[in-house]
């Protein structure tokens, strides 16, 4: 049960490339789960899910066949969150669970911006995770030609390493780098048939970035071999920041790079400012609010991490240099 604090609707935004996985991942948990959940999909020449299931679990379904769920169906999807909303307070549906899945070519972050730019819905609903699946034999493939297939690892909160059974050991090491390059904070899930532990994919409120982000710099120092046009970068500092200085530095981020950006977060220490300042931001949408005090025995210390195309690391770090108090 939701305590008092936390009475919004977890949504979770399916992504994965075609064929990866996600209408399995997406059966198992309607079974698994006795929640009541709204299923928003978007067909989009894939093989629906299986509907006498989710008649069956008396599940609110609500299927978008006008293509693509990015862009174009941002309208859409408010409006379908608004009915929902609308048919709850009417007391005709009931649900404790979105669940909208994307197609495989579709880039999950215009669907977590909708929960944030729309202010009724934002009151009413909070992004749980992004998951995305991906398909271990044929990713690396995706990785080399297409740049979607990198971007919804760059946005995932957790990714799910589906069909393990169809990978050599020896193959396995080079991608989790790979994976690890593109995004250091994302939770990294193995499985065969989507079989995975549902607590370490639902309820894991990974927006709220309360606790600690678990990237381990010195691996992303490495050179890497990929030229992936996405990568990451992070940044760990003991010295507090200049809150001024940092507040000009993001928006200026936000307004000249906002559309590289892909996934940028942190923690920081910012000078004068008893608590953790905590923010994220996918594109040009950013939030960023103190946090609860720094704890006597915590190391106090500022850590960030940006996820994007065509980063120019020295640069981004001469810039963040800069922002010492």
């Amino acid at each position: 049960m939701h305590g008092l604090a936390s009475s919004k609707i977890p949504v979770t935004i399916l992504t994965g490339y075609l064929g990866a996985g996600k209408t399995t991942l997406l059966n198992r948990i309607v079974t698994e789960r006795q929640q009541k959940m709204a299923i928003i999909m978007n067909e989009f020449g894939e093989v629906g899910i299986d509907n006498q299931l989710v008649v069956n679990s008396e599940e609110e379904m609500i299927e978008m066949n006008n293509g693509c769920i990015c862009c174009k169906v941002r309208g859409d999807l408010i409006k379908i969150l608004r009915s929902l909303v609308f048919s709850m307070e009417q007391g005709k549906v009931r649900f404790d669970r979105v669940l909208i899945e994307t197609t495989g070519l579709a880039d999950p972050a215009p669907v977590a911006q909708t929960f944030f730019m729309d202010r009724e819905l934002s009151e009413r609903f909070e992004v749980d995770s992004i998951v995305t699946v991906v398909d271990c034999r044929h990713v690396s493939r995706h990785l080399d030609d297409k740049d979607e297939a990198q971007e919804q690892i760059a946005f995932a909160d957790v990714v799910i390493m589906n069909k393990l059974d169809l990978l050599k050991r020896d193959e396995l090491l080079p991608l989790e780098k790979r994976v690890y390059m593109i995004n250091p904070t994302a939770k990294i899930l193995y499985a065969e048939n989507c079989k995975v532990d549902l607590n370490e994919v639902l309820g894991i409120k990974s927006f709220e970035l309360n606790h600690k982000l678990d990237f381990i710099p010195h691996l992303l120092e490495e050179h890497h071999h990929h030229d992936d046009r996405i990568s990451s970068v992070s940044f760990v500092e003991e010295r507090p920041l200049d809150r001024s200085k940092l507040d000009r530095w993001m928006s200026y981020l936000i307004q000249e790079k906002g559309e590289d950006l892909l996934r940028y977060k942190g923690i920081l220490y910012v000078d004068g400012v008893e608590e953790r300042v905590v923010f994220q931001g996918l594109h040009m949408l950013f939030a960023g609010k103190p946090d609860r005090k720094w704890r006597e025995e915590e190391v106090k210390r500022s850590q960030l991490v940006f996820i994007g195309k065509n980063l120019d690391k020295k640069e981004l770090k001469r810039q963040f240099r800069a922002c010492l108090a």
